[in-house]
């Protein structure tokens, strides 16, 4: 074989590994996607925007360390951006930097309560072979855009389960509506002040529970050097 065609033989089978990676696994590992989920968004997730100018000697990353991108008040103060790893209660607020393919902006993440829910819920999603033994958990939680740019019709998502033992629970991605948990893209004219509620699904496994949740979208899901970690709510 010539080193063309088996350049090409590779490219093909490397798009295909990828293909299914999105199909079997949705979001992240172990999750479920009924059916796929849009692409990741694109490198411009790296870089964040919508924040007020920083203090000078504040940091540059919000994943660093951060500022509040109303005030420029440092991390650790009221308001101040969340922290690789840092742990928030039911129903306390974080404020997370956010992008969303080409928008980017602020929000505050509020995780308002887990409601544990039937398997009977999903019958009208033909899912069951990927829902058996499993009981669905529905994550409400708000977003309010404390930024400065206009997010309008932007998807939050990266919101799953924590199982009471600390390990993470799959996710069940729906496209379309599903009225015991909806979710939807942030409205038209989402500025300033604006909020929205949400719903995720967590799956646990028939005994188990989901009792805590957490927040992976960028920059707390990046692997750079210290890698970051999510943001959660117990």
């Amino acid at each position: 074989m010539s080193s063309i065609s088996m350049r090409k033989t590779t490219l093909a089978a490397a798009g295909l590994a990828v293909a299914s990676s999105l199909i079997l696994t949705g979001c992240k590992d172990g999750n479920e996607e009924v059916p796929a989920a849009p692409a990741a968004p694109s490198a411009q997730a790296s870089q964040p925007g919508g924040y007020a100018t920083p203090p000078a000697g504040a940091p540059s990353s919000p994943a660093a360390g951060g500022y509040d991108g109303a005030s420029g008040a440092p991390a650790g103060g009221s308001g101040a951006v969340a922290k690789s790893g840092q742990a928030f209660k039911i129903g306390e607020a974080a404020t997370v930097p956010f992008t969303s393919g080409s928008k980017s902006g602020q929000l505050a993440l509020t995780v308002t309560s887990i409601e544990a829910g039937s398997p009977a819920d999903l019958t009208s999603l033909n899912v069951a072979d990927k829902v058996k033994g499993k009981t669905p958990f529905y994550i409400h939680y708000t977003a309010k855009n404390t930024g400065t740019t206009d997010l309008s019709f932007a998807s939050v998502g990266h919101m799953k389960g924590l199982l009471d033992g600390g390990s993470e629970s799959d996710t069940l991605l729906i496209a379309g509506k599903f009225e015991k948990c909806p979710s939807e893209s942030l409205p038209k004219g989402f500025t300033n002040g604006q909020s929205q509620t949400s719903c995720a699904i967590a799956l646990a496994p028939t005994g188990t529970k989901v009792t805590g949740a957490e927040y992976w979208g960028d920059p707390y899901n990046n692997l750079n050097n210290p890698p970051q970690k999510g943001i959660t709510w117990k």
